[in-house]
């Protein structure tokens, strides 16, 4: 019988193409016995089967792939808990999302954690998929009025390096004022105050041409976009303009997680979020929350705890879980030496409706069942008046201007009021039966 600990990793996809098979690479590339790791990836009622989507050579060999369907979407929640199924015989329990990839040695450290005392989870040390490089926008604001009370800059709309598209990977780091309306053709673009900054994807050898942004303003506005050492001055309207600057920046690693810590308000944030990987987190620390895009959690703690709850779908479970675990006095650590590389938001999309109605509903159940009455309450009392200052953003105001309004977000969020007053009762059931 072997000494070293079987590992069950539990991947689940949705339509996820080659992010999929990439992850699954990895995890077949890890420094592990091959008889000792098992590989589970759940298709999530993909439109096309997954089987039919990955390289067959993933499906045979040591360790080899094992693909459950299942006929509906069962959320990440259900989709992991269909894949645990078989978890019976494993030491360890993996959780990997379909979008990262692992560096080979990404498991012992995380299954040495594991075996100190009341350590339930093992936190590695996510990073960004790509190396970026840092670039600043600076200028001049001006208010809108008519009920728009923001010190507006320049819309940023789209970032490319060279030919390449890099928008949809590019962070957002400070200085914006958040998801909004934009006009057509501008979807996911953020207005900035009069400094902002945002980390440009530009793999490990650095920009292969010069980084651009793609910038708007009310009206003529002048802009520095600068990168390193090198900036460039434009002036920009309110029609979409190009504005490149050559970087001479050093790609860095970013952070994505290393962890999670969660507010007084029952909101979760990663820890390390969009800070430049410098070995600030590379000491070993115990955390009050794991992630599940990257975790390994022991055979003993889901045996006492239990799996997801899949009444939440997506979003906050492993949240959920965590609380549930820490009160029965699990302990949660970072293993940094293991380093997992994740395409932050590929599959949900940042700012999307989808993601943001889950993942606010979800914020306001697990408050509601986890934390004082007191506070589950203001959670959702002020959640519903950041949505009356939202309508008169983007209703009230463009229509005071004599403006289109757009009540996207409103109805985002009165949805997800709706879903979490309907999953209030079996909150607040479970409360009472914890």
């Amino acid at each position: 019988m072997s000494d070293t600990p079987l590992v069950h990793v539990v991947v689940v996809d949705h339509d996820g193409g080659d992010l999929t098979g990439a992850c699954l690479a990895s995890l077949r590339a890890s420094d592990w016995p091959a008889d000792r790791l098992r590989i589970v990836v759940v298709d999530n009622a993909s439109r096309r089967p997954l089987v039919d989507r990955l390289d067959p050579a993933l499906l045979v060999g040591d360790p080899a792939v094992e693909v459950m369907r299942s006929p509906v979407n069962r959320g990440f929640a259900g989709g992991v808990n269909l894949g645990l199924h078989e978890r019976s015989d494993a030491d360890v329990v993996a959780l990997v999302n379909n979008d990262a990839t692992v560096d080979p040695g990404w498991l012992a450290p995380l299954v040495a954690t594991l075996a100190e005392p009341g350590v339930g989870a093992a936190c590695p040390k996510i990073l960004l998929a790509d190396r970026a490089v840092l670039c600043t926008v600076e200028a001049p604001t001006h208010r809108r009025g008519r009920g728009d009370r923001r010190d507006l800059g320049v819309r940023v709309s789209g970032a490319r390096v060279g030919d390449v598209d890099v928008w949809p990977r590019t962070r957002l780091v400070n200085g914006f004022w958040g998801f909004e309306p934009m006009p057509s053709g501008e979807t996911g673009g953020q207005w900035t105050a009069t400094s902002a900054s945002l980390w440009v994807p530009v793999g490990a050898d650095g920009p292969s041409g010069p980084v651009a942004l793609r910038l708007a303003a009310d009206r003529p506005t002048a802009v520095t976009v600068r990168s390193g050492s090198r900036g460039t001055a434009s002036t920009v309207g309110p029609t979409p303009t190009w504005v490149a600057v050559d970087s001479d920046a050093e790609p860095v690693d970013v952070v994505n997680n290393v962890g999670s810590v969660r507010h007084p308000d029952g909101s979760v944030s990663d820890r390390g979020w969009l800070e430049p990987d410098e070995g600030q987190y590379d000491a070993p620390a115990d955390v009050a929350i794991w992630c599940g895009g990257a975790v390994a959690l022991a055979r003993a703690y889901l045996d006492d705890v239990g799996i997801f709850d899949e009444r939440l779908f997506l979003y906050y479970e492993d949240v959920e879980l965590s609380l549930r675990g820490a009160a029965r006095s699990w302990r949660y650590r970072t293993a940094p030496t293991s380093v997992v590389r994740h395409v932050h938001a590929a599959t949900s999309v940042e700012g999307s409706a989808f993601k943001e109605r889950f993942n606010d509903r979800n914020r306001l159940l697990v408050a509601t069942r986890h934390d004082p009455p007191a506070v589950g309450t203001r959670a959702a009392l002020r959640y519903a008046v950041a949505t009356g200052s939202y309508a008169r953003r983007d209703v009230v105001a463009p229509l005071l201007r004599g403006d289109r309004p757009d009540a996207t977000i409103v109805r985002r969020r009165l949805g997800a009021l709706g879903a979490y007053a309907r999953g209030l009762p079996a909150a607040l059931t479970d409360r009472r039966t914890r």
